[in-house]
């Protein structure tokens, strides 16, 4: 095969994968040789290279084998001159029979001797879908990738499963890589800095696990709640972050809870997460729910092209699954491959039959006893106060947040509300439910104990 059958190959390839696609994935691969069946092309680097091995080998291969050509295997490899997988690294990718890769993914750290975690090429701010729920937390994190000055140290952000956490520490890392290639990125989880602190330990290296820990410009550390109650690798994490910070080096951490809900962390690592800027990715609501199942689609009319989608389908979809986007990502994704395998349309039919097992599972089961005690736990009242026919405030505005609470997230109507609190009209339920809402929007403590009280009682 010749460069220029390659060449018009890459444009057969152009429209099936989509524009975007192409130019990030398929334009950068150079056609070396066809030899014994086996079609080697040049990437630029191993990133690159394995991405394309994962997602498009099948694909070239078979566009090969259409055009004549008599291929068995495509191999994807860096050249010598260019970048090579750093020493002591094995590869974290099976290749696929047919398609082999002679790549690894690509590390959020540029020192060779100190390997990061794999960054994920969808995680980027262009595919983060912002919301009133997340516009601080996306805010913070464009600012500090913009690789300027350090405004606050540390970022922590924190946020339920699904959120966007991850995500955006992953945009960080890739926008800090794009914009200050100078800069030393080291993007790992709390479990490999403890892994990596045990094997300094075990092998002697001590000193060479703090030198390295402490060349990096920018730290970012994912999950560190999983360092809690580990007291050595906390003590390290400590000393690191204070070198750092002395440095004036950006630090970027994520975590399940605030700092102060984190049980069996020391109090000086506590009080050192909590001097930067703490933001929280708040749950979900449904506007932003609806807005990430649209962006989704955008990318998979690429991938199926053809297929319909009926109204009224993102729109069940974004108030059925409300706890989790990773659940509600994978349920679209699903969707569409099962319409595509049958040759179906995507009706709002198709996707309660698809969907049935997500469906039961995300069906709200809070029950309105277990709001009653958590509203009263959390405002150091009676249970029986709350219910009962006091009409004093202390009393008074918890029953109505327990109220509010019961309507969004339970399946019971207003009577049968008001039955619950005392036997009360369900005039009085839709009086209360109005009030928290116009709390909501101006009193930010009732907002906050809101959140508080959702995100429990949704654990």
């Amino acid at each position: 095969m010749t460069q220029e059958q390659w060449g018009e190959l890459q444009q057969v390839l152009r429209k099936t994968v989509g524009q975007n696609n192409y130019k990030t994935w398929i334009e950068p691969l150079e056609f070396s040789d066809l030899t014994d069946g086996v079609a080697t092309f040049s990437v630029p680097t191993n990133f690159i290279g394995n991405y394309v091995s994962q997602n498009f080998g099948d694909l070239i291969l078979h566009q090969l084998t259409q055009s004549g050509e008599s291929v068995r295997r495509v191999h994807f490899r860096v050249p010598a001159n260019r970048t090579a997988r750093p020493s002591g690294e094995r590869t974290s990718a099976t290749a696929k029979p047919q398609v082999e890769s002679a790549t690894d993914p690509r590390s959020a750290s540029r020192n060779d001797d100190l390997p990061g975690a794999p960054l994920d090429p969808r995680f980027t701010f262009d595919s983060f879908v912002v919301g009133k729920p997340n516009e601080l937390a996306n805010a913070a994190a464009r600012r500090v990738a913009e690789g300027g000055p350090v405004t606050f140290n540390p970022l922590f952000l924190y946020g339920g499963v699904g959120l966007g956490k991850t995500h955006l520490m992953h945009a960080i890392a890739w926008e800090l890589q794009a914009r200050r290639p100078d800069l030393n990125v080291l993007y790992l989880s709390a479990e490999q800095f403890m892994y990596r602190f045990v094997q300094a330990l075990r092998d002697r290296k001590m000193m060479d696990f703090k030198e390295l820990f402490r060349s990096v410009d920018v730290l970012m550390v994912d999950d560190v709640q999983f360092i809690a109650g580990k007291d050595s690798t906390q003590e390290e994490f400590f000393h690191t972050f204070n070198a750092l910070v002395d440095q004036n080096k950006q630090i970027i951490i994520s975590a399940d809870r605030a700092p102060g809900e984190i049980k069996d962390l020391e109090d000086r690592i506590r009080s050192r997460l909590q001097c930067g800027l703490v933001v929280d990715l708040h749950p979900t609501d449904y506007e932003l729910r609806l807005g990430i199942l649209q962006s989704k689609v955008e990318q998979y009319r690429e991938q199926y092209p053809g297929l319909v989608l009926s109204d009224g389908v993102l729109e069940f979809l974004a108030h059925r699954i409300s706890t989790n986007v990773r659940v509600l990502e994978g349920a679209l994704t699903r969707l569409f491959a099962f319409a595509s395998l049958v040759g179906r349309e995507i009706t709002l039919e198709l996707a309660q039959d698809c969907l049935s097992d997500v469906l039961r599972a995300s069906e709200r089961k809070i029950s309105v006893e277990e709001i009653q005690r958590r509203v009263a736990e959390h405002y150091n009242i009676r249970l029986s106060d709350m219910i009962g026919p006091k009409r004093v405030r202390s009393f008074a505005r918890p029953r109505q947040i327990a109220m509010y609470l019961c309507k969004q997230l339970t399946s019971r109507s207003l009577p049968e509300i008001g039955r619950r609190f005392g036997g009360r009209d369900h005039t009085t339920v839709m009086h209360g439910v109005r009030r928290i809402e116009e709390l909501r929007a101006s009193d930010g403590q009732i907002a906050e104990d809101l959140e508080l009280l959702r995100r429990a009682l949704e654990a």
